[in-house]
């Protein structure tokens, strides 16, 4: 199976059809910051601060590139006000709604199995 920047071997996706969808959902959440990125903007319009200031140590790079991933997978809105100093709200798609199940499904496998108090 090739999973990569240029996508997914034709063959592998005829082949196995529910290994690629599988394959093709966690390509988008992808990164170590992006489930905590849709849960902050679930249900709600997050600045660019906000979401920086959630994440803590986070470099800005690394915040930017998740962010740019997670728009151009249609996943989150990036909304900028023509402001001095410039406003930069993010909010999730009807896609990336669509996704907090799965995010729900997750969590309530790490209460279950997890070390959590």
């Amino acid at each position: 199976m090739k999973v990569c920047n240029q996508g997914f071997d034709p063959k592998f996706m005829d082949e196995h059809r529910d290994m690629y969808a599988i394959a093709f959902t966690q390509n988008v959440l992808s990164g170590r910051w992006k489930y905590f990125i849709l849960w902050y903007l679930k249900g709600e319009t997050r600045r660019y601060s906000d979401v920086k200031k959630f994440l803590g140590n986070l470099s800005q790079g690394s915040l930017t590139k998740q962010l740019k991933e997670l728009e151009n997978d249609g996943i989150i809105k990036r909304d900028v006000y023509p402001e001095v100093p410039p406003r930069v709200e993010y909010s999730l798609t009807d896609k990336g709604i669509k996704l907090l199940p799965v995010l729900e499904k997750m969590g309530e496998f790490g209460k279950e199995y997890g070390d959590t108090p």
